[in-house]
C-alpha cells in the first residue's frame, strides 16, 4: 500500500473512526483502524463489534493494500502533526509509514485479514433527514436517556415510524424527551419507508450509537441517509457510514404519561431561568437536589429557590408571564435544568397542572409567542 491524501480528510477520518474503537484487550485486532487503499480513494474502518465506522476519503493511490493500526498511536501522531502538509502512507513488513512535511513515523501493525466484517447494507436508504435538523434532535432526546442497564431497552432512543412524521423519544423513568420530525416527499424513499412500516412500528436505538452519530454530523453536511434493516440500522453522513445493533426488546408505551393540557403556564427567557436554577442548585440538600418552584398569580411573581441545613438557603425573584392558577412544585435541579438546557428558543414554556404530576418544558414562537409543539420535555416533580 503507498498513497498520497490531504492532512485534513486524514484527520477527520481519524477523528471519526477512532472513538468507536473497542478498548478491550481480549481481542487486539479491535484495538486497531483497518487501513484499505483502492483505486482513487482510502478507507478506514473501526469496531467494537456493537457499532461499525467506515469513512472513505479521496487519495493519490500508487499501490493498493490494507493494513490494521493501533487508534491510539496513529490519533495521537496525527493530531500533533503541523498542519498544511499532505500526508502519505507506505505500508512495508507489516509496518505504515507516514510521513508530513518534516514529520515521519514508522508504526507497526497487525494483519488485515483478522479484522472482522463491518456489516453492508442490502437495501436501499428509507429516509433523507437533513442533517442540522437530525442533530438538533438527537442533541435534546440523549439527555433524558437511561445509562442504567437493568431495563436495556430504556437505554436507547425509541423511533417511531409514522407515514408523515417521525418520533424520537427517550425516558429514564424520571423524565421524558418526545421530538416530532414531520417528513416532506423529498426526505422519504416511498416504496421502501412504506415496506418498512408495514413490517415494524419502531425500534430502539442505543444511546451510544446516537452520541457517536450526533459527533459525526458538523451541520455542514447536506443530510443523513438513514436505512433500518432486521436488527441494524445505517447512517451515511458525507462519505462516513455509520452501522449499529439495534436494541432487542418493547419500549414502554410513554404516551399516556404526556398531559394532555395544562392549568398553569409560564413563559420566560431561558437564560433568566437558568440562571435562577443554577444558583438554586448550589444550595439543595446533597442527596435529593431538591429546588422549589412557587409561582403567585396575584402578585405576578414567581420565585425559585432551596433550602440545605448543611449549607443555607437562597431565593430567585422572577417576573415571569403568568397563566392559570398559583402553583408550588418541587423538582430535582439537574433534572430541571437538563430541559431548560435543550430549549432551542429564547423563551421557555413551562407547563404545570400540580405539584405531584408531569410538569412539561416547551418551545416558544419567537415571533408571535405561541408554544411550539414539535419538542416536549417531561420532567416528574418530587412529591412533598
Amino acid at each position: 500500500m503507498k498513497l498520497i491524501c490531504t492532512q485534513e480528510n486524514f484527520k477527520k477520518a481519524i477523528f471519526n473512526s477512532e472513538r468507536v474503537v473497542s478498548k478491550q484487550t481480549t481481542l487486539l485486532i479491535l484495538n486497531n483502524i483497518l487501513f484499505e487503499a483502492s483505486k482513487g480513494s482510502l478507507c478506514l474502518s473501526a469496531t467494537n463489534l456493537e457499532i461499525g465506522v467506515v469513512v472513505k476519503i479521496g487519495a493519490k493511490v500508487e499501490n493498493e493494500g490494507k493494513i490494521t493500526i493501533p487508534a491510539k498511536l496513529i490519533s495521537n501522531f496525527i493530531n500533533n502533526l503541523p498542519a498544511g502538509e499532505n500526508i502519505s502512507l507506505e505500508v512495508a513488513e507489516q509496518s505504515l509509514k507516514v510521513k508530513s512535511g518534516a514529520s515521519k513515523a514508522v508504526i507497526k501493525g497487525l494483519s488485515a485479514t483478522d479484522f472482522p466484517l463491518i456489516p453492508r447494507k442490502n437495501s436501499e436508504y428509507q429516509l433523507n433527514i437533513p442533517s442540522e435538523t437530525l442533530k438538533n434532535i438527537l442533541n435534546k432526546v440523549i439527555v433524558s436517556v437511561a445509562f442504567n442497564e437493568m431495563r436495556p431497552e430504556l437505554t436507547g432512543v425509541n423511533l417511531i415510524f409514522a407515514e408523515k412524521e417521525l418520533f424520537f423519544a427517550a425516558t429514564d423513568s424520571f423524565r421524558l424527551t418526545e421530538c416530532r420530525l414531520s417528513l416532506q416527499e423529498k426526505n422519504i424513499n416511498q416504496d421502501f419507508y412504506k415496506a418498512l412500516i408495514s413490517k415494524k412500528g419502531n425500534i430502539i436505538i442505543p444511546a451510544t450509537t446516537i452520541i457517536e452519530l450526533s459527533r459525526i454530523i458538523t451541520g455542514q453536511e447536506e443530510e443523513v441517509s438513514i436505512a433500518i434493516e432486521e436488527g441494524q440500522i445505517f447512517f451515511s453522513v458525507a462519505g462516513t457510514t455509520l452501522v449499529s445493533r439495534l436494541i432487542n426488546g418493547k419500549y414502554p408505551d410513554y404516551k399516556h404519561i404526556i398531559p394532555k393540557e395544562f392549568k398553569t403556564r409560564l413563559v420566560g427567557e431561558k437564560s433568566v431561568l437558568q440562571g435562577a436554577v443554577k444558583m438554586a442548585s448550589i444550595f439543595t440538600p446533597s442527596k435529593t437536589s431538591e429546588i422549589s418552584l412557587k409561582i403567585d398569580q396575584e402578585e405576578k411573581k414567581v420565585f425559585i429557590g432551596a433550602r440545605s441545613v448543611e449549607v443555607g438557603e437562597n431565593s430567585t425573584e422572577l417576573k415571569l408571564d403568568i397563566t392559570g392558577p398559583s402553583q408550588e412544585v418541587i423538582f430535582n435541579s439537574k433534572y430541571l435544568l437538563d430541559g431548560i438546557n435543550t430549549i432551542g428558543t429564547n423563551n421557555v414554556g413551562l407547563l404545570i397542572n400540580s405539584g405531584s404530576t408531569p410538569v412539561a418544558l416547551k418551545e416558544i414562537n419567537e415571533q408571535n409567542g405561541e408554544v411550539l409543539e414539535e419538542y416536549i420535555y417531561i420532567v416528574m416533580p418530587i412529591k412533598n
